[in-house]
């Protein structure tokens, strides 16, 4: 850590706040920065004076980060709050290190106010430190430090007696015990490094307890940066570290065959990290011992396992083709002996009432020369897990600069990662959406129908990316659909679909940005009209370069993503109604659409025996929002049907059997149906959404 921590503390903003405000403004601030704290990660509290509900007295309430929320993002609805009279009286309930996880089931006794979020077991590390405000940190600087051999030494050497130190203990209700303790014997301490762990630091007001943390963990990252002046991790063991571009190429290509591999009972998402700071690390020399020892700090391991997966790979061979085929063709031997070498760790270490051992397969992918890969449930969880381990970096490399770094014993690191309250934090997650774990990749996906599309299958858990020649409408899009789900699972691509190197490049980054697609949407389109004998040849290829060209193109490359994943898929073609009855003045248009019903059938055929479905989504007069009706197309059906443009969507209403307009929100509910598993039998089918269009029945 070599840049300042900033003081981001407004007076202004915070002269205009209540105590409770002034919590989560400093805890937001804290959590911010991740060189303070970790997602998720530490907690916060404050004990405030409040008029009691019942009595109308006041009564001291302790308000406190509860279960399961993170700093950077807390409102005051993610605090829990507590009598604080009714959290002394359970000291008188305590009866020893063996019954430590009951006391969690008192604090729902102690709840102020009918507060329905849950208190976290961290509670009593904050209920009994003296102080009014505490924060409870995970920062990179001094976990490096808790981490080491020499931890206590070193705390008493950079602080000299400003910190106290405890050694290593399960968070709980004895170690808040022993932080009162410490407390009491030692008032002029500012803070407690705990062993292993993190950081508690503490002040008389919500500015000065969030200047005193800044303060703690800028010392000890400014006495690391001018200790730690060697080489780290033994220093690098490839002369000649591959480019970014073959970084890139190696990844992309590793990704999909992971991602299928250990997807097999549930799909996951794919994160890469090709940083300095990451790069450093897997071409280190010390790499495989680092990475053996596995983490230290509890948080780290709940999201990342005891240890990672290092790949067999060698960037620095001769031909890396070959070298990554080498790679590959070993990729189910390592994955197998990580999973054998997981089960024997839950083996040892399993205890009469510990839950059934959890998924067997890494989250953490370390690839020499070319980064860390992660996967996990969801694209959020697969990026925080990759930021958790770069904490683990940053704490290896610096606790080796100035000691010996040491991970948390196996037993221990077991308890905390199936300890029976972490269970029952999972027993209470959602039920999974429909489309958890899977990737939708949509050409056209900014425009109308895409964005309809990628919302309806946003909304269902999937992440999509929007490939789209548009960049300002994508640019748009991706603004658009962040702000409403959020920056993880929406990404874009400049994708032409009539250049076969656009559209591999296309495919390439959605098996960078999330490990390979599991959903293809075919909606990139282009409308015209004109008559036959004034159909021009520019005119017709125009429309079978995008229409069928184009489809086949994405079809193409995405078949043979799927096939290395080897997990199924669906295809969903957004044709037209003109794919089955033509219109007048639109034979290239027609023609086109024709042919992408033609193609669907033949995925649906080669893609059977692979789980690959393909099906069909007919839609007719979707005006409003598609952008083909926002060009001449409008103008040129208007004049067939010899009307006025702001008749066309009566006129196209009145034609359909049902007297409906036709949404754009309607196509994507039709897409749903086919990506989902609602269609699990369907391959090879057709749905038109055309409020019933007569000529247009299928048959």
């Amino acid at each position: 850590m070599t840049s300042k921590l900033e003081n981001l503390w407004s007076d202004d903003k915070a002269k205009a706040m209540s105590d409770s405000e002034l919590l989560q403004y400093r805890s937001n601030l804290l959590g911010s920065d991740l060189r303070i704290t970790n997602y998720g990660g530490g907690n916060t509290s404050a004990k405030l004076s409040v008029n009691d509900s019942l009595s109308g007295e006041p009564t001291r309430v302790l308000w406190v980060k509860g279960s399961g929320g993170d700093l950077s993002s807390i409102d005051l609805s993610g605090f829990a709050t507590l009598y604080m009279d009714k959290l002394q009286q359970l000291k008188s309930l305590y009866r020893g290190l063996e019954h430590e996880d009951e006391m969690v089931g008192y604090l729902p006794h102690c709840t102020f106010n009918l507060n329905s979020r849950a208190a976290s077991i961290d509670t009593p590390l904050h209920a009994y430190i003296s102080y009014d405000h505490v924060d409870h940190l995970h920062p990179d600087a001094v976990i490096a430090i808790a981490c080491t051999k020499d931890s206590r030494a070193l705390t008493e050497e950079i602080f000299g007696g400003e910190l106290g130190w405890l050694p290593w203990q399960r968070p709980g209700y004895d170690l808040g015990l022993k932080l009162e303790k410490l407390c009491r014997e030692r008032p002029e301490i500012k803070g407690i490094v705990l062993e292993g762990h993190g950081l508690f630091t503490w002040g008389d007001k919500s500015k000065s307890c969030y200047l005193n943390s800044l303060d703690v963990i800028q010392k000890a990252a400014d006495w690391l940066a001018q200790k730690n002046t060697g080489v780290a991790f033994g220093g690098s063991a490839y002369d000649n570290p591959l480019s970014a571009s073959e970084r890139a190429a190696v990844a992309t290509k590793l990704m999909p065959l992971i991602r299928g591999k250990i997807s097999t009972d549930q799909r996951k998402v794919g994160h890469c990290n090709q940083s300095d700071e990451v790069l450093a690390f897997v071409n280190a020399n010390d790499l495989r011992p680092l990475a053996a020892l596995g983490t230290s700090c509890p948080d780290h391991f709940l999201r990342i396992k005891i240890r990672p997966l290092v790949l067999d790979f060698n960037p620095t061979a001769d031909d890396l083709e070959a070298e990554l085929a080498r790679c590959v063709e070993g990729l189910d031997q390592q994955l197998e002996a990580y999973r054998s070498d997981y089960a024997d760790y839950y083996n040892r270490c399993k205890r009469d009432n510990s839950p059934a051992i959890r998924d067997t397969n890494a989250v953490v992918y370390l690839v020499p020369g070319v980064g860390m890969i992660t996967f996990a449930k969801d694209k959020a969880t697969a990026r925080i897990a990759c930021e958790f381990y770069v904490n683990a970096i940053n704490v290896m490399r610096e606790a080796n600069g100035v000691s010996e770094y040491v991970g948390l014993d196996e037993q221990e690191a077991f308890d905390i990662e199936y300890w029976l309250l972490e269970e029952a934090k999972l027993q209470r997650m959602p039920k999974p959406k429909p489309l958890d774990g899977q990737v939708a990749f949509i050409t056209g996906g900014a425009g109308g129908i895409g964005k309809a599309t990628a919302r309806r299958l946003l909304n269902e858990g999937a992440c999509v990316m929007l490939a789209d020649i548009d960049t300002e409408a994508m640019v748009s899009a991706k603004q658009e659909l962040s702000a409403e789900y959020s920056q993880d699972v929406v990404n874009t691509v400049l994708c032409d679909v009539t250049s076969e190197t656009s559209v591999t490049a296309a495919m390439a980054s959605s098996a960078l940005a999330f490990g390979g697609i599991d959903i293809l949407v075919s909606n990139a389109g282009i409308a015209s009209s004109a008559a036959l004998d004034e159909t021009s040849l520019e005119l017709w290829n125009r429309n079978i370069n995008i229409l069928a060209t184009g489809y086949f193109l994405v079809s193409r490359e995405a078949f043979k993503l799927l096939k290395v994943q080897n997990i199924g898929g669906a295809f969903v073609f957004i044709a037209s109604k003109n794919a089955l009855v033509a219109s007048p003045d639109a034979s290239a248009y027609c023609t086109a659409k024709a042919a992408e019903i033609q193609l669907a059938r033949s995925v649906a055929l080669e893609g059977a025996p692979l789980g690959i479905r393909c099906n069909v989504v007919n839609p007719d007069a979707v005006l409003r929002g598609s952008k083909i009706w926002t060009g001449k197309w409008r103008e040129e059906r208007a004049a067939t049907y010899k009307l006025d443009q702001q008749e066309l969507e009566e006129h196209y209403r009145n034609r359909s059997l049902l007297k409906r307009s036709v949404f754009p929100e309607d196509i994507a509910e039709a897409v749903y149906f086919f990506a989902s598993e609602q269609s699990a039998k369907s391959t090879g089918n057709i749905i038109n959404v055309d409020a019933g269009h007569a000529p247009s029945f299928t048959r």
